[in-house]
């Protein structure tokens, strides 16, 4: 009888400590406010906002840093006067997210991505009357038909390619100069996660995957609110031919190990050659791809020789 009982007290506490904690306190709040008109407009007298113009987050640039400020509701002014007043500017998303802090980055994305989401969704696809957003932004309804719509995320696969000694990166014509990363496409209707990323890699650079696995995901705000789902895929280096699909992209090679530790270091605006040409760089820290590279790289390093 003790035993038992010490089981259920075990369990209880357990149970008491999880519902306490304050990540599952904070999760529950959260959910409440989104569906809770009442608690939602509370929160909003007395809570903090970041600022959107045209899905531009404003930045406040102190010393050397890019700080995105929390600020009380700031009402309807001008954007030249918001600037003025509050020293900073708006910046385009895809610049403010590699320059602000770690913390900023996501709710930058998400913030925005919600935003874009809204605006693209006024109107019900069934019966093409307005939809009504509730107070926390959480969702959008029809009255006319009772439909509901939520914010969605398109899911997008991300896989670098490797052939055991090299890895395989690419060019779009619309990238930054000299920028190169890993293959990347939107999952099909029907489609897996392993069946995309080697439909991808045999769509864009007509290899044949042997293997795949998954490493991380990351919201990606662009195009439009997807989740990037990143894979490994290893390739025979004897049929490591590259046939590239050039509507898709612009380049795809191969790169070694040294090369990729040195574009690694290098900074976009350092890789601007004097004849005019660039070298190799890759996604920031913040980008998921460049977590790729940098675990490829670890891999290779711990090989034993």
């Amino acid at each position: 009888m003790a035993a038992i009982y010490q089981a259920v007290y075990r369990r209880a506490s357990s149970l008491f400590c999880r519902l306490h904690s304050t990540y599952v306190r904070k999760m529950r709040y959260l959910n409440e406010l989104k569906e809770d008109d009442s608690l939602c407009r509370q929160a909003q007298t007395s809570g903090t906002f970041y600022l959107f113009h045209n899905l531009s987050p404003f930045l406040q640039k102190v010393g050397k840093k890019y700080l995105v400020p929390q600020l009380s509701a700031a009402g309807a002014l001008q954007k030249s006067v918001i600037e003025s007043e509050l020293k900073g500017s708006f910046t385009d998303l895809r610049k403010a997210l590699f320059i602000v802090d770690g913390k900023d980055s996501p709710l930058l994305a998400s913030a925005q991505s919600l935003l874009r989401w809204h605006d693209s969704h006024q109107y019900c696809s069934k019966t093409g009357q307005p939809t009504q957003k509730n107070v926390a932004g959480s969702k959008r309804v029809c009255h006319a038909s009772g439909i509901t719509y939520y914010p969605q995320m398109s899911p997008v696969v991300i896989t670098l390619v490797s052939d055991g000694s090299r890895c395989l990166l690419t060019r779009q014509p619309s990238f930054p100069q000299g920028m190169y990363t890993a293959l990347s496409g939107f999952c099909d209707v029907g489609e897996n996660v392993e069946e995309t990323v080697r439909r991808e890699v045999a769509e864009e650079v007509g290899l044949e995957v042997e293997s795949l696995w998954y490493t991380a995901s990351q919201h990606w705000p662009f195009p439009s609110s997807c989740l990037m789902i990143a894979c490994h895929a290893l390739v025979r280096a004897q049929q490591a031919e590259i046939s590239m699909n050039s509507l898709e992209l612009e380049e795809a090679r191969w790169f070694g190990l040294e090369e990729i530790m040195e574009g690694l270091k290098r900074e976009p605006r350092s890789s601007k050659q004097d004849d005019g040409s660039f070298l190799p760089w890759f996604p920031p820290q913040q980008a998921i791809a460049h977590q790729l590279i940098c675990e490829w790289v670890k891999q290779q390093t711990s090989q034993p020789a």
